[in-house]
């Protein structure tokens, strides 16, 4: 255990953050109803399996099992995105969201399972919002931040305990942070210090 210990308190406390700052109003998106959504994980991106502590690739999954992880990503945050566009509700114009994500990176199981008070899953994703008909594009962020801080240790062993999966976590948290974006939910924007594996 000292050399888990050793490794963590070795390892750099980055800051992290959830952050955009070129969202919609609220009045802009009360005007929204929401069409489609597609979401597009760029084969491009890197993955590894590798079960190391600082696993280097643009995703890191390890919430399901062994499959394809680019699928696995794009299920996940077409949820997300659904979920936090609920808000979208209104009888104005028809409009499509487009993400691609850009970066997927949670914790291997080594990190979850053998350090505690260290893990980030670090999310990012370009988003737009497009007028359904035209085509136009009424509202779009390049990089839109989605980092949040993962359990591991006994806080993983409890939160899984109690239905906390990291998939359920981060659903939701991407789901509050498309509705902060849209201006329908709370602004979720923050930054917080962690070691970030």
């Amino acid at each position: 255990m000292g050399v888990f210990a050793a490794f963590a308190l070795s390892a750099c406390t980055q800051v992290w953050e959830t952050n955009y700052d070129q969202n919609p109003s609220a009045e802009q998106s009360k005007g929204w109803r929401l069409n489609t959504v597609s979401v597009d994980v760029p084969r491009t991106l890197t993955v590894t399996e590798a079960n190391t502590f600082s696993a280097e690739a643009d995703i890191v999954w390890r919430g399901e099992l062994p499959g394809d992880r680019y699928a696995q990503v794009e299920r996940i945050m077409r949820e997300a995105i659904e979920k936090g566009a609920a808000g979208l509700r209104n009888r104005g114009r028809a409009v499509d969201l487009r993400v691609t994500v850009t970066r997927f990176h949670a914790v291997t199981d080594r990190t979850r399972r053998q350090l505690s008070a260290a893990g980030v899953h670090n999310i990012n994703f370009a988003i737009q919002v497009v007028d359904a008909r035209s085509g136009a594009v009424l509202a779009a962020e390049p990089d839109v931040s989605a980092d949040l801080v993962a359990f591991s240790g006994q806080q993983a062993l409890d939160a899984e305990a109690a239905g906390q999966t990291q998939r359920v976590r981060i659903v939701n948290h991407v789901a509050n942070v498309i509705a902060g974006w849209l201006g329908t939910g709370p602004d979720v924007r923050q930054s917080f210090s962690r070691v970030g594996i």
